[in-house]
């Protein structure tokens, strides 16, 4: 009886999937991409090592390894398929059932690292990567992802283009970087990503950034904008006009010349980082905060809650910045403050719901994990623009198929992971990635 009930299971989510693949196989506008599309898909879903397009070739027809290491090569690497209108058709089935669950309540901005090895990957460069917890050689990709308690989906991804890269003509022609794309700092990718899904239609959630993202004046102002809600983190460093204070309004007009319409500073006016601000604050303002239940019990903290006005550069404003939250957080033990943020939620909003909120952001790192060690993001050995994108956007088909089978079983069944088991490779299959020669 268990083992019909298994199988019955299994054969339910091979249905599910082959009806994922079919919706997905219409956004690639020809009939002949749909066959390597499910091939390449359910090979980023088989167990395996390594989810390059050779181990994948030899795992789906290993009599055949080279014609459908072929097949596959093309499609990822030089089918001209829009990863827009695919990752549009993956968010069309998943968000539907993301929200079974409750509404969408957070977007998250994040930015993954991926490890290379030599110069030639399209946009690799020394620059922090997170995968390793320093300055390494590597990709990194900004992604927008939507959220709610239950579940996340990536819904936007595009490779960070170094300065180096984006003015060097001759490794732009080699990586088929197309025109008009040029260098843009991540803050700036990731607010077109956002004005982008604003203007689909997405549902709206807080937007969620770490410093990196958050400290960026004109991000979070862009976010304001666009009509959206943030809690965002800043430096220790960032300025802040205290509660109560603020900055003096424009000179009085003298008579003569144009009359001035900034606001001024002076030596008893002046903003403070908002470390000091932490610092000098009493006992009686740092409380105890519970925001979600870990394996461990209640996840909890000690906060600051104030109402400021960022300060940066409003000497050059006719009006002061509005005001907005300041979270502090500095946990027990510690020597000083931790982390900070800024916020936009409204000024009534109760401590556990705006550090909650703000604590979010761990969802990301979920999603990074599953799309690297379940679906392969980092294995591909491609070099060009195109073949890296073709391969992240498909390595989110196949984690958005994993996220739409979370939606119909409890976390502990994974069914959508054995959906197909994998073929022995040959006894003397040897993938190039092996070797001293990566795949083209």
């Amino acid at each position: 009886m268990v083992k019909h009930s298994v199988e019955h299971t299994e054969r339910a989510g091979q249905g599910r999937l082959d009806e994922y693949l079919d919706e997905l196989a219409a956004a690639l506008g020809h009939a002949d991409r749909e066959d390597p599309f499910r091939s390449y898909c359910i090979g980023l879903l088989l167990d395996g090592e390594r989810k390059s397009v050779e181990p994948m070739a030899a795992r789906l027809e290993p009599a055949r390894v080279q014609a459908k290491h072929q097949s596959l090569h093309h499609f990822v690497a030089q089918a001209g398929w829009s990863d827009t209108v695919l990752l549009e058709a993956v968010r069309r089935y998943v968000v539907p059932r993301i929200e079974r669950h409750g509404p969408i309540t957070a977007w998250i901005v994040d930015d993954t690292g991926i490890p290379k090895k030599g110069r030639h990957s399209v946009g690799v460069a020394r620059q922090y990567c997170g995968q390793t917890g320093k300055r390494d050689n590597c990709q990194v990709a900004v992604t927008l992802s939507l959220s709610n308690e239950h579940a996340s989906l990536p819904v936007a991804y595009r490779l960070y283009l170094p300065e180096a890269w984006a003015g060097d003509p001759e490794r732009r022609a080699t990586a088929g970087i197309p025109s008009d794309i040029t260098f843009q700092t991540k803050p700036r990718i990731a607010l077109e990503q956002i004005g982008a899904a604003c203007a689909a239609g997405l549902p709206r959630g807080v937007v969620l950034a770490d410093a990196a993202y958050g400290n960026d004046t004109g991000f979070r102002t862009g976010l304001t904008a666009l009509g959206l809600s943030y809690a965002v983190g800043i430096q220790s460093s960032t300025t802040v006009w205290a509660p109560g204070t603020g900055p003096l309004p424009p000179k009085p007009p003298s008579g003569r010349g144009r009359p001035s319409r900034r606001q001024r500073r002076d030596d008893d006016h002046q903003p403070v980082p908002v470390k000091d601000l932490a610092l000098s604050l009493p006992a009686s303002q740092w409380r105890s905060v519970t925001w979600r239940a870990g394996t461990a019990g209640g996840l909890s903290s000690r906060f600051a809650l104030l109402r400021v006005r960022p300060a940066h550069r409003d000497e050059q404003r006719a009006e002061p910045r509005p005001e907005e939250w300041l979270l502090v957080e500095w946990p027990d033990g510690e020597a000083e403050p931790t982390k900070y943020w800024l916020s936009t939620l409204p000024a009534e909003t109760p401590p556990e719901v705006l550090v909650g909120t703000a604590k979010g952001r761990w969802r990301i790192e979920r999603d990074y994990e599953e799309l690297k060690q379940e679906a392969g993001l980092n294995h591909y050995e491609g070099r060009n623009w195109r073949g890296h994108h073709h391969h992240a956007s498909l390595c989110i088909a196949a984690y958005g198929f994993l996220v739409a089978e979370r939606s119909l079983f409890p976390p502990e069944q994974h069914p959508a992971r054995r959906c197909r088991k994998s073929p022995e490779l040959p006894a003397d299959f040897r993938s190039r990635a092996a070797g001293h020669h990566p795949a083209p």
